[in-house]
């Protein structure tokens, strides 16, 4: 386990795209083609006027985490995959006034000491809209247990994404997120 400290703040992501990818790459198991798409995937997002960034740094400079979000748009192509399953569910409502978490990975060696739990909980304590919505990979994994913890809820299981040879998890959260021993009232 790499045991540097780390650093939470604003990154700017366009400039640490590639970093970034290297650390999802690790999290998430990712192929040298995916992570190409990605890139591009990512750097489009980044120009959205409401997307911002936060990244988990070294003392010496390395990313070894970041997440990314916007206000979520229901012409975006990720709204448009999900809205049909929340439908489904009757929780369609989340898709408006909500912020989305687009990305949160953590390299490997800096899982499970509470830095994917303080980047969202930083980004989301910075979200205008009330609540917060995010998909999943839709197995039991240490992700789905940090959402859980923080407030996070299923709003659609199985949902399928083109490509994605896995279905995902919808869930979602009002803001702000539960801290450690919290809960909602």
């Amino acid at each position: 386990m790499d045991d540097a400290p780390v650093t939470i703040g604003p990154v700017d992501l366009a400039a640490r795209v590639d970093d970034a990818l290297a650390v999802q790459a690790l999290a998430f198991g990712l192929s040298e083609d995916e992570i190409v798409v990605r890139r591009h995937i990512v750097l489009r997002h980044l120009l959205d006027p409401g997307a911002r960034a936060y990244g988990a740094t070294t003392p010496d400079g390395r990313l070894v985490g970041f997440v990314y979000g916007m206000p979520n748009d229901r012409t975006h192509w990720w709204s448009s995959v999900v809205e049909p399953y929340l439908r489904a569910t009757g929780t369609v409502e989340w898709l408006d006034d909500s912020f989305v978490i687009t990305e949160l990975h953590v390299h490997p060696a800096h899982q499970g000491r509470g830095v994917g739990r303080t980047l969202i909980t930083t980004i989301t304590d910075q979200a205008e809209q009330p609540r917060s919505i995010l998909s999943a990979i839709d197995t039991e994994s240490p992700a789905r247990a940090l959402y859980r913890a923080l407030g996070y809820t299923d709003l659609a299981r199985r949902v399928h994404f083109p490509s994605a040879p896995r279905p995902y998890a919808v869930m979602g959260a009002p803001l702000p997120l539960l801290r450690k021993g919290a809960g909602r009232n």
